[in-house]
């Protein structure tokens, strides 16, 4: 497939140039390798999802496009036309599924969690790196420790997959215009009520103005070298039983930390999109392994309870 199959589809512009952006792109796309039968894509008809859907095709993968319709907007079913012809056009298979949410407080979290449960666990999604660049950023205005810090994951079991962590924004509307893809425009992305969309437009550009350079590639990376170190702590603390309160209560309290906060996160029950537990949770935790507490109260509805030395979590 590669570049013929682009330059066949290409829209004007000089002769070679999508082959030789795509080439480029996909020099820097981590797609994973030898899995049978079509990949899931998250597809919303943006320029970072249909560059997904361009870039998959032309690495030779079986996919199937899904569009999620949240029904916020009206036109929104004209956007999932915009994905099957997308996905008919590139040879991959589509699909569409409808969630409701409903208006009100914190619409933009309540969207993204109703949209990845409608989504297989290990979906693909067209994340860039300046949607890594950004999340840095918010996990630092809310206090984010380790985990916050390194950002997004470009995978893990049983958990969305970021195959274009290494592309940018303007690399994906560029790839798009090259094969003569118009995206969906989705004006939500300007509403700068919502705290990611002024990260976009006001504090990375102000930042970069600051720094006198483009800050978006220097958060990435040093999510990267900060995922690494947070690995290496996982990795020491997975002797520790974090149901077992004398080994929580003699580790190093920087390893118990990473033991309970792992526990907590994939924990019957924990919502797989949501923020890591919360260094107030943690430490509350490890107060019910001390024994200075019975129990305590956790995010999204759930209590940790301690019994003959064991702890558990569950429903309230």
């Amino acid at each position: 497939m590669g570049d013929t199959l682009v330059e066949r589809r290409t829209a004007g512009g000089p002769p070679g140039a999508a082959g030789r952006l795509l080439s480029d792109l996909l020099a820097r796309c981590a797609f994973p390798a030898g899995e049978p039968g079509p990949l899931p894509l998250a597809v919303s008809g943006g320029a970072d999802s249909l560059a997904l859907l361009v870039l998959a095709r032309s690495a030779g993968l079986e996919a199937t496009a899904i569009h999620v319709d949240h029904g916020l907007r009206s036109g929104s079913a004209a956007e999932a036309e915009v994905v099957s012809a997308a996905a008919e056009r590139y040879g991959a298979g589509f699909e569409t599924r409808t969630v409701r949410v409903d208006r009100g407080p914190d619409l933009e979290a309540r969207a993204r969690r109703a949209r990845y449960a409608a989504l297989p666990a290990d979906v693909l999604t067209g994340h860039t790196m300046d949607d890594q660049a950004e999340t840095v950023l918010l996990n630092v205005l809310r206090g984010a420790g380790l985990d916050g810090l390194a950002g997004m994951r470009p995978a893990a079991p049983g958990r969305p997959r970021r195959p274009l962590l290494g592309v940018r924004r303007a690399e994906t509307e560029a790839l798009c215009r090259a094969v003569g893809l118009r995206p969906v425009r989705d004006p939500t992305n300007d509403d700068r009520r919502f705290r990611r969309n002024r990260i976009r437009a006001e504090v990375l550009p102000y930042l970069s103005e600051v720094a006198g350079r483009d800050l978006v590639p220097v958060l990435a990376r040093q999510a990267e070298l900060i995922r690494a170190d947070g690995d290496l702590l996982d990795e020491l603390s997975g002797d520790i039983d974090p149901t077992d309160a004398r080994s929580l209560n003699a580790a190093p309290v920087a390893l118990a930390r990473r033991a309970v906060r792992r526990w907590l996160r994939f924990a019957e029950g924990a919502d797989p999109e949501a923020h890591p537990p919360s260094a107030e949770e943690v430490s509350r935790v490890l107060a019910v392994a001390s024994g200075a507490v019975r129990g305590c109260e956790l995010a999204g509805g759930r209590r940790v309870r301690r019994h003959a030395g064991r702890l558990s979590v569950a429903a309230r």
